[in-house]
């Protein structure tokens, strides 16, 4: 009896924060649709605005979210390798490349691939190190030990790049055109708010892919979902969990280089970009690739939102709000949107 009771208990009290939940998600939409019919245009302008910067966050969500499902690890010092491969490619594109806003365009293509030959397989190469050097030998301790060695990983890497490259922003001039690429009536998206949806959408695509239909893809499956298992099978678990640090290594410098191209960064860009990025992916399903982005994206829209349209808390206010999606999210819906709920212990 006593037993039974707790279990009804328990639903009764599911079911609350359920409710109490969706309530808080319909009056968001009703204010999110009154806004849109205070002013359309400033609305859908503004979260265009919001689409990209998410799509950016989507980039770095992706590497949080691939190596969360293999080890449950949050790696902190994904950002900060995401803000030094950033800093490294500016040094590149700048110092070594000699590229300038006037540049032909061929060359500044050129260019930019070039860049992204050397940092890919450098911070891809970088990330797997850290997973060897630091979280591997603690795979059989206590998750507070991989958790603190995590936060370390990430001041030293942060460190570096503030002894490489000083306090000083960074930046490269605009080689991606600010016009309109597409106009519909007040509603403008510019050029470089597309190059980054022609960035994105294909990594997320061809990553699916990659996850989904290869050997090495359903052999990290395998491993997110049983480790002990996985091995018994004959699956190599310590190459997938080198593979998979090498993807998320690839994806930060992937989205260093996106991130510089549309804003200046310097070396604690990483650690605040990385946090929105996590609950990005905790928003999305930590864990699910499509979630990491449709996460990002939503994030993306609310900081827009909340700094660009009127009778809004405004931009002093946007870290609180984001985190407080965080904590909201690990109340309501632990699983994030497009997460799956497990048993405790599974």
């Amino acid at each position: 009896m006593t037993t039974a009771a707790a279990t009804l208990q328990r639903i009764r009290s599911s079911s609350l924060i359920d409710a109490i939940g969706l309530l808080i998600l319909a009056a968001f939409v009703v204010w999110l649709i009154y806004k849109f019919g205070e002013n359309p245009t400033r609305f859908l302008n503004v979260g265009i605005i919001g689409a990209t910067n998410g799509a950016i966050y989507g980039l770095v969500a992706l590497g949080y979210t691939l190596v969360y499902g293999i080890l449950q690890l949050i790696n902190f010092a994904h950002g900060d390798v995401f803000a030094l491969s950033g800093l490294v490619a500016s040094t590149l594109i700048i110092s070594v490349w000699g590229l300038e806003a006037d540049t032909n365009v061929i060359l500044v293509v050129l260019g930019l691939l070039a860049t992204l030959a050397i940092t890919v397989p450098l911070f891809a190469t970088i990330n797997a190190t850290i997973e060897r050097v630091a979280y591997k030998p603690l795979r059989r301790a206590p998750r507070l030990a991989a958790l603190i060695t995590a936060v370390g990983m990430s001041f030293i890497v942060q460190n570096v790049s503030l002894a490489l490259y000083g306090v000083d922003f960074e930046s490269v001039p605009n080689f991606i055109p600010r016009t309109s690429a597409i106009e519909i009536g007040d509603v403008a998206i510019q050029w470089n708010k597309v190059a980054i949806f022609l960035i994105v959408i294909p990594v997320l695509l061809v990553l699916t892919w990659f996850v989904r239909t290869t050997r090495q893809g359903k052999g990290m499956r395998a491993v997110a979902q049983d480790t002990e298992a996985a091995a018994m099978m004959g699956i190599d678990v310590n190459r997938t969990i080198s593979v998979t640090f090498v993807l998320a290594g690839s994806l930060a410098a992937v989205a260093g280089l996106v991130y510089l191209l549309q804003f200046n960064i310097r070396y604690d860009t990483g650690f605040e970009l990385g946090l929105i990025a996590f609950t990005a992916a905790v928003l999305g399903g930590i864990g699910n690739l499509t979630g990491a982005v449709l996460g990002a994206m939503m994030i993306g829209m609310v900081q827009a939102f909340n700094e660009g349209l009127d009778g809004t808390p405004g931009s002093d206010w946007t870290r609180s709000i984001v985190f407080g999606i965080l904590i909201a999210v690990l109340v309501f819906r632990p699983q994030g949107i497009l997460g799956e709920r497990t048993p405790e212990g599974a």
